[in-house]
């Protein structure tokens, strides 16, 4: 009995640590077992959010708006343009190809591709074998009919003196005939090879049939000239005084283009000159690939038109719209993009973005979108884009 008391002593806690110990399964009980402890909704709720003002980029404010002038967007009335490209070429019907009727070798050149002639300038010479042969049938011809004249001049005296009969006569005056036929068209043949009846010559001269450019040449020195069925043009020459303007135009386009329409031509060698063409033709056939025509300009060469040349034709559609124009100064280009500046308020500006298109005349530029005619805008979109930003 006395071990057992000094053992329960020995693991007896103090009096404090009871109190803590019970306070502490009085609470997990209650936690456990009882009602819910009352929570705070707004200790839990997360912190109310701050709302910053964003500033708008497009809003410019300046000390002094009074300097920068505004207006309003004008409009005008006017056929919408249509923009295609093409080249330049030439006029088929002004082209004009140099043959040799007689075959043979060229013994000389005086031209070559690229150069411009005049009507009647020497070409080149051939030396041929066909002349030689054409001339002595000429001489046949002619021989044949001096005897002829004679046998002629014969059988009249002959028919007098009661010597033939008048058939014989009539024979003879046949032949006399025939052989003037034979005269006249031997000689024909020489002149059509270029050769001259008192000065006959183995050499041919070719001359250019027109004044021109030579577009194309099939000869060189020395080589060989052969008959009309088996050897290409010589040469080739064109009449660049008027030139045609290939374009192509889309299926759905074809509605704004009409023969005799007018249309402005812009080089890309020439980017300032506006020439004025004609509309001669629209190809009758479609491409399937890119379902294009062919539409031909016809015009006056200025003189400064090659053939191949890259061109901007602009056609103008038949019924008119109303198109907004403001000046030029009034459009900012800034990042490959358009700006107009119109009034926001007080010292403020709103910077709004346009589409636009040709210029017109009196500096005027056509906005195609982004501004309405009769809005206000700054007529210095430059400066007032700088003083802005400093």
């Amino acid at each position: 009995m006395k071990r057992a008391a000094v053992s329960d002593r020995a693991f007896r806690p103090g009096a404090h640590g009871c109190v803590k110990l019970c306070l502490m399964a009085g609470a997990l009980v209650l936690a456990g077992c009882g009602e819910k402890a009352a929570v705070d909704p707004q200790a839990a709720a997360p912190p109310p959010a701050q709302v910053q003002e964003v500033r708008d980029v497009n809003i410019l404010q300046v000390e002094k708006p009074q300097e920068f002038p505004v207006t309003d967007a004008g409009f005008i009335d006017e056929a919408p343009a249509l923009n295609v490209t093409g080249s330049v070429s030439p006029d088929v019907s002004l082209q004009v190809p140099v043959i040799s009727l007689a075959s043979g070798r060229v013994v000389q050149l005086n031209a070559q591709l690229g150069d411009t002639v005049t009507k009647g300038q020497l070409l080149l010479r051939v030396q041929s074998n066909d002349i030689s042969t054409a001339y002595n049938n000429y001489q046949n011809a002619v021989a044949d009919e001096k005897l002829a004249q004679t046998q002629v001049e014969r059988a009249r005296i002959l028919l007098e003196k009661g010597a033939i009969a008048q058939k014989d006569l009539e024979v003879a005056v046949d032949a006399d005939e025939k052989a003037k036929v034979q005269e006249r068209t031997t000689g024909e043949a020489l002149r059509v090879l270029g050769v001259s009846l008192d000065h006959p010559s183995t050499v041919v001269d070719i001359h250019a049939p027109i004044s021109g450019v030579i577009v194309e040449q099939n000869v060189v020195r020395a080589g060989g000239v052969k008959t009309l069925d088996s050897s290409p043009n010589l040469f080739t020459i064109a009449d660049m005084s008027l030139v045609w303007v290939i374009c192509d135009v889309y299926e759905n386009n074809l509605g704004d283009v009409k023969v005799g329409d007018p249309a402005d031509l812009r080089l890309n060698a020439f980017p300032d000159k506006v020439y004025r063409a004609k509309v001669t033709n629209i190809g009758p056939i479609l491409d399937p690939s890119i379902r294009t025509a062919k539409v031909r300009l016809e015009l006056a060469n200025p003189g400064n038109m090659r053939f191949g040349m890259f061109a901007t034709a602009t056609f103008y559609g038949r019924r008119k719209e109303r198109r907004v124009i403001v000046p030029e100064g009034a459009v900012l280009h800034l990042r490959d993009r358009d700006w107009v500046f119109v009034p926001a308020g007080g010292n403020r500006f709103r910077k709004v973005q346009v589409v636009s298109g040709r210029t017109h005349p009196g500096e005027m530029v056509e906005i195609v979108s982004g501004l309405n005619a009769g809005q206000k805008i700054v007529t210095n979109a430059l400066q007032l884009s700088t003083e802005a930003g400093q």
